[in-house]
């Protein structure tokens, strides 16, 4: 079972996942536990967005 990865990754990245989840690269790239909770949260944030698409979209096709 793999569980640490090396992603190459930019200081703006570095920065981004910081701010939004409060882990960095290294802890990310090491933990498998901190990449399943990232990658659930990243996951909900992507359905919230197509429902609110989806939901503009309908009410601007009334």
């Amino acid at each position: 079972m793999v569980t640490s990865l090396e992603i190459a990754h930019t200081t703006e990245m570095e920065k981004a996942m910081l701010q939004n989840h409060g882990v960095i690269f290294a802890e990310y790239e090491a933990k498998l536990d901190k990449r399943l909770q990232v990658e659930q949260e990243r996951e909900k944030s992507h359905q919230d967005s197509k429902h609110i698409v989806n939901e503009m979209q309908r009410q601007v096709h009334r």
